[in-house]
């Protein structure tokens, strides 16, 4: 599904590259050709990569999932952790024996990886069959790179991180047809010690209120019903611009939208969450109750070599402050174990705060340092053997508090939007507002649509049955 806000927009001059290779793109090949897009990493990735798509259809390639049957390949890439940027390398190599079958295929590297100048270096001496590789600020000129490739132009290496400016109206072509990724803004400006993303994505900026509100209402209109925006930090959405409109407000603005659909959210970093952003979740029918809320570490000695500008008292005043506004909320986090000075005593105050939370699920990661960080500077004194003892006892934790969770949705009834098939022959899934998973016996027509469904029993994924009305 594809769309395009107006014709003279900031993609203007790209549309024109477009319209060139569109041109030349049969004759290039020979046939009309096919593009594959292979993407690692976050949510946000995911949505680029829809972009990237919406542009190499409006220049003439249809698209494939196929490495073999592409002629343009680009790896959007990650760079948060070691072994996405492992992944990548291993599967770049892989085109070189792609290229011996089709001297014309063009193949590039983006996004997080490709911003950073050890990587960009890494790649222009060891891969030398890589043709473009560019970074996250510039990946819509990507019609441009295409054609200056097409027409002889040597291999293209592009890593400006200083456009403060966010592209418009950029053609997607969305993966899902309920759910849908729609992103409010981007970078981050907290610079968290063990974190890579300012320095790959660049400094916070908000997209104007209106333009998300008209992309959401064409995703309405379009027929999605599940709608996630996106940010490294909502929490933060408008704090550099001069509109007024904090995320809070953009909430209600999204949730007063005609339509029959629910908004969630991430990521929420928790300095940033308000006790006005806690009401508006209350308040508003089509907002998620679901609450992603990193706290990475239940000590505050090492939230402050963190540099995560809370503590585990002020972490733990602000669970208090959600649970009591929003009772029936789903609360998940992140948790980095091993972090760089670490002591047990230390993870202990994490396993205490896990305990205390309850948390609906846990996103858990042993730390990887990353170049140019300042925690990949700090002594590391904790063998990798021990903290993967102590990541076994975060998992069992957690394991105890999911068993003793599964009784609370048992018995209960949940509206839920139907998204899927289930490996269980004849059964869907779906996700309840606070985005529990479960199966149910139904028919496929009931795909896209909001059902009740009666929570029965847990075997591997919550069993349930459908109400019908």
């Amino acid at each position: 599904m594809f769309n395009a806000n107006g014709t003279e927009s900031a993609f203007a001059e790209q549309s024109v590259y477009a319209s060139r290779v569109a041109s030349k793109v049969n004759d290039y090949y020979g046939y009309k050709p096919k593009a594959c897009v292979v993407t690692f990493g976050c949510q946000q990735n995911v949505s680029d990569s829809e972009k990237l798509k919406g542009m190499l259809v409006s220049m003439g390639y249809s698209l494939t999932e196929i490495w073999e049957q592409a002629d343009f390949i680009i790896f959007n890439t990650c760079a948060v952790r070691g072994h996405a940027e492992d992944r990548v390398y291993g599967n770049i190599g892989k085109v070189k024996a792609l290229k011996k079958n089709k001297p014309n295929l063009i193949s590039a590297v983006c996004g997080c990886m490709a911003q950073q100048e050890t990587v960009a270096e890494k790649i222009k001496k060891s891969y030398p069959y890589i043709d473009i590789v560019f970074g996250t600020q510039v990946f819509h000129r990507l019609p441009e790179f295409i054609y200056k490739r097409m027409n002889g132009s040597k291999r293209i290496f592009e890593r400006t991180l200083d456009n403060k400016d966010i592209v418009e109206d950029i053609p997607v072509s969305r993966d899902g047809e309920f759910k849908g990724w729609l992103p409010i803004m981007y970078g981050c400006n907290n610079f968290c010690t063990y974190c890579i993303v300012p320095y790959v994505r660049g400094r916070e900026r908000s997209r104007e209120p209106q333009k998300i509100i008209d992309e959401a209402k064409q995703m309405i209109a379009d027929g999605y019903k599940d709608i996630t925006l996106l940010g490294q930090n909502v929490n933060s959405y408008g704090k550099d611009a001069e509109h007024g409109i904090n995320f809070a407000k953009l909430l209600r603005m999204l949730n007063d939208l005609d339509g029959d659909f629910v908004i969630r959210f991430m990521t929420s970093h928790p300095k940033d969450c308000t006790i006005e952003l806690l009401d508006t979740i209350k308040e508003c029918k089509k907002i998620s109750r679901h609450l992603h809320l990193p706290f990475q570490s239940g000590s505050s000695r090492i939230l402050k070599l963190m540099n995560r500008y809370y503590d585990r008292e002020k972490y733990l005043e602000l669970i208090k402050n959600v649970k009591e506004r929003i009772p029936d909320v789903s609360l998940t986090s992140d948790i980095i174990v091993g972090f760089p000075g670490e002591t047990y005593e230390d993870f202990k105050e994490t396993l205490s705060l896990v305990k205390e939370v309850e948390f609906s699920s846990l996103f858990t990661f042993i730390y990887s340092p990353r170049n140019n960080t300042p925690a990949a500077l700090m002594a590391d004194p904790v063998s990798r053997e021990e903290k993967g003892k102590w990541f076994d006892e975060l998992l069992k934790l957690q394991e105890e508090i999911a068993e003793k969770n599964k009784e609370k949705y048992i018995g209960k009834t949940f509206r839920v939007l139907c998204d899927g098939k289930s490996d269980n022959d004849g059964f869907l899934t779906g996700h309840t507002n606070g985005t529990v998973s479960v199966e149910f016996k139904a028919d496929e027509s009931i795909l896209g649509k909001f059902v009740d469904v009666k929570i029965n029993s847990y075997e591997n994924a919550y069993i349930g049955t459908l109400i019908k009305n």
